[in-house]
């Protein structure tokens, strides 16, 4: 877990208001038994592996922000792990002056919205927990590869603001990317970083369709860990201000 103690106060507010929208989510579901992704797979039956839930993805066309559940076969996940969410940012939800950056053997979709970047990858427990953000080379998702600090640029862009197919999930996954923003942020420098050492030591092909490198970077997370790190940081932050005055 990144130390947050020391994060501007304006910023640790604005993850404390993002970590209680997530808890709260999670309290309105657990109600009824329910979880985040027990709402994107309500009504699907079986659940299979590589297949898209929603069908179709979640796209919000006001703010251009995407994402989409699937599971992998269960040999190729991590111990304990059901499946993950990836999220994405488009074009015309993207800052202005942002452009892909200049990668070997790519060529940008010529659509106006459709060179899409990821941004997270999400992963969620058998119990419907986030358990695990991770980021991952360019092929995985078939985005187009926008620089770290571009990427970082895009994050307060993802927003997810109608109600299908689920209001507390879309609400969920707005907030989680807010809430974790400082490891997103250094997974996404350290995915770059990844990308350049790879390519040095494997200077055959290209890098970014290489299928020996999936996953360039990964944390696991902790929900009430992280509400609890910034509950604290932010009693620092007004010890300090009221001793001071």
């Amino acid at each position: 877990m990144i130390d947050v103690n020391g994060l501007p106060r304006d910023v640790l507010e604005a993850m404390g208001e993002a970590a209680r929208e997530v808890r709260t989510c999670q309290r309105v579901l657990a109600k009824t038994g329910d979880t985040v992704v027990g709402e994107l797979l309500r009504g699907q039956g079986s659940v299979y592996e590589w297949k898209h839930y929603p069908q179709g993805d979640v796209y919000d066309a006001e703010y251009h922000a995407q994402y989409y559940y699937h599971c992998h076969p269960e040999s190729e996940r991590p111990h304990g792990e059901h499946g993950h969410f990836h999220t994405f940012l488009r074009p015309l939800g993207m800052p202005g002056g942002i452009r892909p950056a200049p990668v070997e053997d790519h060529v940008p979709p010529s659509g106006d919205n459709d060179a899409l970047s990821h941004l997270i990858g999400i992963a969620m427990d058998q119990s419907g927990r986030a358990v695990r953000l991770f980021t991952t080379n360019r092929w995985v998702t078939g985005e187009t590869w926008y620089a770290a600090p571009d990427v970082v640029r895009m994050l307060d862009g993802f927003v997810i603001d109608h109600a299908r197919p689920s209001w507390p999930a879309n609400r969920w996954i707005t907030a989680l990317l807010r809430m974790f923003r400082p490891q997103i942020e250094e997974l996404l420098h350290q995915r770059d970083a990844a990308i350049r050492r790879w390519a040095e030591t494997h200077p055959q092909g290209t890098v970014y369709e290489d299928r020996a490198l999936e996953v360039t970077s990964q944390t696991a997370i902790s929900v009430e860990e992280q509400l609890a790190a910034i509950d604290g940081a932010l009693r620092a932050v007004r010890r300090r201000a009221a001793t001071a005055c």
